[in-house]
């Protein structure tokens, strides 16, 4: 069973959320919260397997629980929920480390996205999917990378930030799924980061 705090300003939607999310009876709610302050707070209380959160919340936000909880536990798995695509919010969010970033509108994804998340995938609607090429790269200057990657390295790291999982990575590359899991951890080894979502960033960032 999943263990799941959700936490938006709107009373109704988390009513609605804990309907939908308990219909599927792989998931418990066991904490509701309202604010950005008792998003942290709940966390802390009940160290859930995920925290899913609206972003705007009143004078405090989603990114700005994020940013906390992230800071004292690196390997949170935050989803962070919005009827908002705004580019600065998925920037921020890939930035910090968050597992996902999805949309309202596609209410039949926040399932999955749970369960996925509670595996160790990244989850990001189409909508943000569609747009990270673009924001990725948007102003960057800097595209020197310091760190000696192998030429499979960077092959696997560049098929990652075009999205590809570890099966479909194996299949373009003739390897076993554990050999790419072998080289993602490397990679994370390397450039010091937390997951594929932000090898996907430092590849657009310094290397595409």
């Amino acid at each position: 069973m999943i263990r799941l705090v959700v936490v938006d300003d709107d009373f109704l939607v988390t009513t609605s959320l804990k309907t939908i999310i308990e219909a599927s009876q792989e998931i418990e709610v066991i904490g509701i919260g309202h604010s950005a302050e008792e998003a942290v707070q709940l966390y802390q209380e009940l160290a859930p397997d995920i925290l899913l959160m609206d972003i705007r919340m009143g004078e405090s936000t989603g990114l700005d629980a994020a940013r906390k909880i992230l800071t004292e536990e690196p390997k949170a798995a935050i989803l962070l929920l919005t009827t908002f695509s705004d580019d600065e919010y998925i920037v921020e969010a890939l930035k910090l480390g968050v597992k996902g970033y999805l949309l309202k509108q596609n209410m039949e994804a926040i399932v999955p996205s749970i369960k996925a998340a509670k595996n160790g995938q990244s989850v990001f609607g189409h909508a943000v999917i569609d747009k990270l090429p673009e924001l990725l790269q948007t102003g960057k200057t800097d595209k020197s990378c310091s760190v000696d990657l192998t030429e499979r390295e960077l092959t696997t790291l560049s098929l990652i930030a075009e999205g590809l999982n570890n099966k479909e990575i194996a299949k373009e590359l003739f390897l076993s799924e554990g050999t790419v899991r072998n080289y993602i951890s490397v990679l994370l080894e390397k450039l010091e980061l937390r997951d594929r979502t932000q090898l996907a960033i430092f590849f657009y960032k310094h290397l595409n």
